[in-house]
């Protein structure tokens, strides 16, 4: 269940990336979908195209989390919002971090940056916000060369640079993760949360 980033767009659309992936993609051309996996609403954005306030996307999002009021929702989109690596914070995304917010979704998984960050609950401005806030997942350890944090951010919990997955267990009302390196990688971040 992909999303697209930067580089499916060197190709004109990303033409390619739908093709391959076909309905998986979500709607040709857009790229954006949900989907419930057991008790838990998952929303699929595609930040590389118009994302702001008022936007397709934003309408079909409001829709979809709207008609999805479950108790716990993650999303996921290939750039941050917040970031303490070199591409840094990303005020374009502040619309789509307010529209997440006011609908009480409880994760955000993103890429972009070649490293692992974990940030603790924040709102759309990045004030911290242990009850509503939003806890976002850097993970773009999949091969790329890696590089290190540039300036931590406000509320960044946690980083690394080496290869690796992040496994996140989803319960009903809960949720764990773990950061697992490649063979012979030593860093390692694990923990678990709540729904609001």
């Amino acid at each position: 269940m992909p999303v697209p980033g930067n580089h499916e767009y060197e190709s004109p659309n990303a033409a390619p990336y739908f093709a391959y992936f076909g309905p998986n993609a979500g709607p040709p051309g857009l790229g954006y979908y949900s989907y419930d996996l057991g008790a838990w609403h998952v929303v699929a954005l595609n930040s590389e195209i118009d994302i702001r306030a008022g936007s397709a996307q934003d309408e079909w999002l409001r829709a979809d989390l709207a008609a999805h009021a479950v108790h716990c929702t993650v999303a996921y989109l290939h750039r941050p919002r917040f970031s303490s690596g070199p591409h840094g914070n990303n005020p374009g995304l502040h619309d789509l971090w307010g529209t997440l917010y006011a609908f009480g979704v409880d994760i955000v998984l993103s890429a972009h940056d070649h490293l692992y960050e974990r940030f603790a609950p924040q709102d759309p401005a990045g004030r911290a916000d242990p009850e509503r806030g939003i806890r976002q997942f850097i993970v773009g350890t999949g091969g790329a060369a890696l590089y290190p944090p540039k300036a931590i951010r406000p509320n960044s919990e946690r980083t690394g640079s080496e290869w690796g997955v992040l496994a996140l267990t989803l319960r009903s009302g809960e949720y764990s993760w773990e950061f697992v390196p490649a063979e012979g990688g030593r860093f390692r971040d694990a923990g678990t949360g709540s729904c609001h």
